[in-house]
């Protein structure tokens, strides 16, 4: 039977669901953590072991019995190490299926001996590009023998074991040293799914590093990728599977951030987490955002953290239990105090001092997470929505108002307070679903109206929830009063606008560009209102 390079091969396997022996091995890794422990167990057990430049030597000044491959194959590496494993006696001893006499019969007449082992992690292209080296040095880390030795090993996985992953090579050696030297297919095929998984992402980090090269932000095919970080307990339901992976981004956050304490956290928490770091990041001065749902309850803003800590709680005391709480300066132990007097599910900080984490033990289930720094919220960066089917790719929202460009567009100008309220209040709205709207005075908010249908039933819950806050307080008025009002998109008709001026409210910043601009500027000024448009929307759904 002859076969095409169109046509592959159709034999069906005589699959053997014996173990099967490791009798050769070949090594070519990068990552060389662990390699002579595992080079020597090999050894121990009889198992030849061939390898390549610095793995070689490696594992020859360990005193490890190693052969070359230009020795095995008969061929020296050639153009700088680019060529030395893409040779047939290496590939044919990878492939050759045992189970068909005319594969044996080829590595016979040619001199193929079995390959039962291949252990090779890729150069460090990620790793390489994330330094910021140039072109050519990120071009000269794309592996191409390394991934196709995987992916050879890999479809042959019914003979050949692929190692991956230095983490790998502890359950290799326990299953060879229970099954007398030998592999089970059960781990082969598990490694096999690993190695794609693994030559997939690689080429996916290639792909989008050449995309950014060539100012492609929507090339022909996306390709994501991720590394699983944890199996999570259930999703947003308990009936829902979930896993949280880390991408290649590298972004400060909940990807990067470590537990010091407390329960594993569940795919509320990680989403709630991840919208509440990218909230508080936007501020300059020391400030907290306390987040429910993905949606935030309060935030604010002052000279210190428990400061802003005491006005963001105040904003919505009832929403704050058991809310995730984010900060954007190391936490200090005034803050984690008062932090502690409430229940809440996670805390997170670029830093958490030691005094703070003293404070914060006597909470075991409350999950504290460091985070190593903040995100940048100018950063560029793809956000992605699943669809049926498909997902959505969109740059993310790293717009931010520039005060020079607001055009006030009422009769009166409004004071340098509103306009700093102005400017934090849409900050907030920015991460807030749609349709937001959000009360502020001095650098706090005081009601917030989130994910309405209608952009005046926003406006109402918000003057609400700031009477509301107020009453608490024991508050003689509404803290709407003399606050400012941001909206996250226009307002399509006055209704909402005089919604808040009825709640006390002087100052209104909004992105404008509404058929009826004029009838709402109109009503704005009708009420005294400062008004200024930013010609910047911030939906987010």
């Amino acid at each position: 039977m002859t076969t095409s390079k169109d046509q592959p091969h159709t034999a069906q396997p005589r699959h053997d669901p014996a173990p099967r022996l490791v009798r050769r091995a070949l090594i070519s890794v990068s990552d060389k953590t662990d390699l002579i422990p595992f080079a020597r167990f090999l050894a121990d057990r009889k198992v030849e072991i061939l390898s390549t430049g610095g793995s070689a030597k490696a594992i020859a000044a360990a005193g490890i019995p190693v052969k070359e491959v230009s020795d095995h194959t008969g061929f020296p590496e050639i153009m700088d190490g680019r060529v030395k494993t893409l040779h047939p006696t290496i590939h044919g001893g990878i492939l050759a299926r045992r189970d068909l006499d005319h594969h044996v019969t080829a590595q016979r007449d040619h001199g193929i001996a079995d390959i039962d082992l291949v252990v090779v992690n890729l150069y460090p292209f990620e790793a390489t590009v994330a330094k910021g080296a140039d072109r050519e040095t990120c071009i000269e880390n794309i592996d191409i023998g390394g991934p196709a030795m995987i992916r050879a090993a890999a479809k042959n996985h019914d003979f050949v074991v692929v190692v991956t992953d230095p983490a790998d090579y502890a359950p290799v050696m326990a299953e060879m040293a229970a099954l007398g030297g030998a592999t089970s297919l059960g781990l082969r095929r598990r490694l096999a799914l690993d190695a794609y998984s693994r030559t997939a992402a690689y080429d996916a980090a290639i792909s989008a590093w050449m995309a950014e090269q060539e100012q492609q932000a929507f090339p022909s095919r996306l390709t994501l990728a991720g590394q699983r970080r944890d199996t999570l307990r259930y999703g947003e339901n308990p009936h829902q599977a979930a896993a949280f992976y880390a991408t290649a981004e590298r972004r400060p956050g909940i990807a990067t951030a470590v537990q010091l304490q407390g329960k594993e956290l569940s795919y509320n928490n990680l989403n709630d987490t991840d919208a509440a770091y990218e909230l508080v990041a936007e501020f300059a001065q020391p400030a907290i955002a306390i987040i429910k749902h993905a949606n935030p309850c309060g935030v604010a803003m002052d000279d210190d953290l428990a400061t802003a800590y005491r006005r963001a709680f105040a904003c919505d005391t009832v929403s704050a239990f058991g809310g995730i709480i984010a900060v954007n300066r190391a936490l200090d132990a005034a803050t984690a105090e008062l932090i502690s007097q409430v229940f809440s599910e996670v805390i997170i900080a670029p830093k958490v001092s030691d005094e703070a984490r003293a404070v914060l033990a006597k909470k075991k289930n409350l999950r504290v997470l460091e985070a190593g720094s903040l995100p940048d919220p100018m950063a560029h960066g793809l956000a992605i929505k699943t669809l049926a089917g498909g997902f959505l790719a969109q740059s993310r929202d790293n717009g931010r108002i520039d005060e020079a460009a607001l055009k006030v567009v009422s009769k009166r100008v409004p004071s340098v307070r509103e306009l700093a309220d102005m400017l934090f209040a849409m900050a907030v709205a920015k991460h807030v679903k749609s349709n937001a709207i959000i009360y502020a005075k001095d650098g706090a908010t005081v009601g917030i109206g989130a994910g309405q249908m209608s952009r005046v039933d926003s406006s109402r819950i918000a003057a609400w929830k700031a009477a509301e806050a107020a009453k608490a307080a024991g508050a003689a008025e509404s803290w709407a009063k003399g606050s400012v009002v941001a909206s996250d998109a226009f307002f399509p008709f006055a209704d909402g606008l005089l919604a808040a001026a009825e709640a006390g409210a002087t100052a209104v910043i909004q992105p404008g560009g509404s058929m009826r601009d004029e009838e709402v500027i109109a009503a704005a000024d009708q009420a005294g209102l400062a008004m200024v448009f930013t010609g910047m929307r911030h939906f987010r759904h």
